[in-house]
């Protein structure tokens, strides 16, 4: 479950976006011959509907439904006290309440007389979701979409820049207080910068290994963290470490290799490469782990 406050801000992303990606939508629905196109989007896997659409869960599972010549329409299990909520930061004017989302959907086909539908990536869409679609007769297309474009990129540097200037800022301030500690105020300025979901990883790359609970941050420690803003994802990690120890991470990382992470599929943090990634490198030091590593 997200925290903290969704909001839609037009000057960073405006409508006429969302208008082009549609209009990309749309044209891959009619290429495949089907009247509609069927988004699946969960807590989890929310980077394509979010695309599309600009809807972001704080959590419940959704089915956003693209029509060929028509507006898009939201089935979901939130309560109708959020549909205003939701309308504000969405492209999305009809909301129908799918505590049975596929049961609402095939109701919604038979309203248009639809008999196929196209999927978004269909090979991935949960079994709950598809077994049911697959069994209800309709015609289901596999349909491809790109989740990056310029506005999206933009977008992704705005969440790499928060986490490389708190963590900037932040990163000298973990020495002598527990690992828990740091964690809770390292969230605080992400929070307050309008972070909606925040995933923050310490190591302190001991031997024998320090206990997580409690655990006093030593001189030298690495943090990584994974950031969500405005939907759009990046993952930065740097050390804590005397100076020349920071100088061979990032000649290191300068070199290339080191393990490599997809932000820009369907899931975050996908292990394999992409047009948009996070590498991180390792080096031993002084006999201690240090991590570094950006979103490219």
């Amino acid at each position: 479950m997200k925290r903290g406050l969704i909001t839609w801000d037009q000057a960073e992303l405006p409508r006429s976006v969302f208008d082009m990606r549609l209009a990309k939508a749309r044209a891959a629905t009619a290429a495949a011959g089907v009247p509609a196109l069927l988004v699946y989007t969960d807590i989890w896997r929310a980077n394509q509907g979010r695309f599309l659409t600009n809807f972001m869960p704080y959590w419940n599972r959704s089915l956003a439904v693209i029509p060929a010549d028509g507006d898009p329409v939201l089935l979901c299990g939130l309560s109708p006290r959020v549909y205003p909520w939701i309308k504000s930061v969405t492209l999305f004017e009809e909301i129908r309440p799918a505590s049975k989302l596929v049961f609402t959907l095939l109701k919604l086909c038979e309203e248009h007389q639809w008999k196929a539908l196209g999927v978004l990536d269909l090979t991935r869409v949960p079994h709950e979701v598809h077994a049911p679609l697959a069994a209800s007769g309709l015609t289901l297309k596999d349909v491809r979409l790109t989740t990056l474009d310029d506005a999206a990129l933009a977008m992704h540097r705005r969440a790499a820049d928060l986490a490389r200037g708190i963590l900037s800022d932040v990163l000298p301030a973990g020495v002598g207080i527990t690992g828990h500690q740091f964690a809770g105020r390292l969230e605080r300025h992400f929070r307050r910068e309008g972070a909606e979901d925040l995933v923050i990883l310490l190591s302190v790359g001991a031997t024998p290994p320090i206990p997580a609970t409690g655990a006093v941050l030593p001189s030298s420690y690495s943090v990584s963290v994974a950031v969500e803003y405005r939907g759009h994802w990046a993952r930065v990690t740097r050390a804590h470490a005397p100076t020349a120890a920071v100088r061979v991470l990032e000649d290191a990382f300068a070199q290339g290799g080191g393990l490599i992470e997809n932000l820009s599929g369907p899931y975050p943090y996908e292990l394999g490469s992409g047009p948009l990634v996070a590498r991180h490198v390792e080096i031993t030091y002084d006999g201690r782990r240090l991590f570094h590593g950006d979103t490219l």
